[in-house]
C-alpha cells in the first residue's frame, strides 16, 4: 500500500487545513489561528490564512441564507425549530448593530467573544437587509481586528508555554 501523507505534513496542507478550520461556524478564526500556529505556521501566516478562510463563506451566507433556511424548512420540517433558534439569535444580536449599522457590524465581528464573528455577523447583515458591499467591508474589517487580537493572544500563550 502506498503511503499517503496527511494534510498537515506539507506547508500547503497546513494552510489548507487552517483555512478549512476557519470556515467552520463557531470555530472560525478564533479556533483557526491557534490551530494553525499549533501546526507550525508563523503567527502572521496563520492570521492571513485564517482571516481569508473565515471570509470565504461570508458572501454566500449574506446572499443565500434566507433561501437556504426556507428550503431547509420545506425539505426537512424537523429542522424548523433549529432554524428558528438561529434566526432568533441573529435578531437578538442585531440590536447592537441596528444602532450603529455598518460600524456596529464591524464592532460586533471585531470583538472575539463567543457568539460573535463572521458567520453571525453575516446572518445579522442578511436579516437587516444590509447592502452586500458595505456588509462585506464591515465584516472583513472586523475579522482583521479579531484576527490581530486572537493572534496576539495565541502568540502570548505560545511563548509562555513554549
Amino acid at each position: 500500500m502506498e503511503y499517503l501523507p496527511s494534510l498537515e505534513s506539507t506547508e500547503f496542507g497546513k494552510i489548507i487545513a487552517a483555512a478549512l478550520v476557519s470556515m467552520i461556524p463557531v470555530l472560525e478564526l478564533r479556533g483557526g489561528i491557534p490551530f494553525a500556529v499549533g501546526l507550525g505556521l508563523r503567527p502572521v501566516e496563520a492570521w492571513v490564512v485564517c482571516v481569508l478562510g473565515n471570509m470565504l463563506p461570508i458572501p454566500l451566507i449574506i446572499v443565500y441564507i434566507r433561501r437556504i433556511f426556507k428550503w431547509l424548512r420545506a425539505t426537512f420540517p424537523r429542522l424548523g425549530s433549529f432554524i428558528d433558534r438561529l434566526e432568533r439569535k441573529a435578531h437578538l444580536k442585531s440590536r447592537t448593530v441596528l444602532k450603529y449599522r455598518y460600524f456596529g457590524l464591524f464592532l460586533f465581528v471585531a470583538v472575539p467573544l463567543p457568539g460573535t464573528g463572521g458567520w453571525t455577523g453575516a446572518l445579522v447583515a442578511a436579516f437587516l437587509n444590509m447592502r452586500l458591499r458595505n456588509a462585506l467591508l464591515s465584516i472583513f474589517s472586523g475579522l482583521i481586528v479579531a484576527g490581530f487580537i486572537v493572534t496576539f493572544l495565541t502568540s502570548s500563550v505560545a511563548s509562555i508555554l513554549g
